[in-house]
């Protein structure tokens, strides 16, 4: 299975090539959309090549979560602590936009790895800032300490006015992701793909993964949330998070995967969706050839209808039988 990159490619070889051609001075004007609604806007000037200006537009967070000054709670601390002083907030964020960052380029480390490192970083933005909430609530359970808001069910935004739900606890952390899909061929793909998800899980080589549930209906924890949030036409995805998913260098990882859990299922949903056309097209094909084979030579027919035959009489035919 394709895991989705925890980082803008386009953004990373936009600051890689800036980087490298700094002493160009090329003025920077760049708009473009990832998955999930998360639109970016960098800018960058030629009187100061090694300053830009990058901002970055979050999915419409629905009510039940909680934003403050546009951003999930913990993102500016976690900004802060990401990228040093690389990074500068501006405050406010230009318009139509929900963060805002100037970027210090003369501020890069001067080793060509960690410079690197760094810019990996700063591409990762969207992990940084939406994975916030999250990454503090899992760091509390690795490091097992009991969490002010233990058995609580905590609204996450990780899709246009969607939210996935946490309630965390000392030994572990419940996870549940209501799977909604607006096209029904859609649904069905991807509640019977999350059906086998789970049953995979139970294989031998994943003994060590997750614990990872389905269901149709609402599960116990969701119990508390708001109504319009339990609407899921493909069911419910819980899982269920141990310390030792998080310690050390797992902590990015597995927020990554939990932030983007429903666009890496609606990847793998058009995937098969594509697979399946394809079959069916060369399917097609192969009916029509079967088809074509089987229509008569017209050149036969005519030849067929062209011979003439002659009436031979009984003994002529008698010493032809000779």
């Amino acid at each position: 299975m394709i895991l989705l990159q925890s980082h803008s490619r386009y953004l990373l070889q936009i600051l890689t090539n800036r980087v490298q051609n700094i002493d160009k001075g090329v003025e920077l004007d760049c708009h473009w959309v990832e998955f999930d609604d998360v639109r970016y806007h960098i800018q960058a000037s030629i009187k100061n090549p090694h300053l830009l200006h990058l901002s970055v537009s979050l999915p419409a967070p629905p009510p039940e979560t909680a934003f403050s000054s546009g951003l999930p709670l913990g993102a500016i601390e976690a900004i802060k602590a990401a990228y040093g002083t690389v990074v500068h907030i501006l405050d406010p964020p230009r318009d139509g936009f929900n963060l805002t960052v100037k970027l210090n380029l003369s501020k890069l480390p001067p080793n060509e790895e960690n410079k690197q490192a760094l810019l990996v970083k700063i591409a990762s933005v969207r992990e940084v800032v939406m994975g916030a909430p999250l990454r503090v609530i899992l760091k509390r359970l690795a490091s097992r300490s009991v969490p002010s808001n233990a058995g609580m069910l905590i609204p996450l935004v990780h899709r246009p006015n969607e939210s996935f739900f946490l309630v965390p606890q000392v030994e572990k952390a419940t996870v549940v992701f209501p799977m909604r899909f607006s096209d029904s061929i859609d649904t069905v793909l991807a509640a019977s793909f999350l059906q086998e998800f789970v049953e995979a899980r139970r294989t031998a080589g994943l003994n060590n993964a997750p614990l990872c549930l389905w269901s149709s209906s609402p599960p116990n924890e969701l119990k508390d949330a708001p109504e319009q949030a339990l609407s899921a036409n493909a069911g419910f995805v819980s899982f269920v998070i141990s310390p030792r998913h998080v310690e050390g260098k797992k902590l990015d990882k597995t927020v990554w995967s939990l932030s983007t859990f429903h666009a890496y299922v609606n990847y793998h949903v058009k995937c098969s969706e594509g697979f399946m056309h394809t079959r069916m097209r060369r399917r097609v094909e192969s009916l029509i050839q079967a088809l074509d084979r089987a229509k008569p030579d017209d050149n036969a027919n005519i030849a067929a209808q062209s011979k003439s035959f002659k009436r031979l009489s009984i003994e002529a035919s008698r010493g032809n039988s000779h």
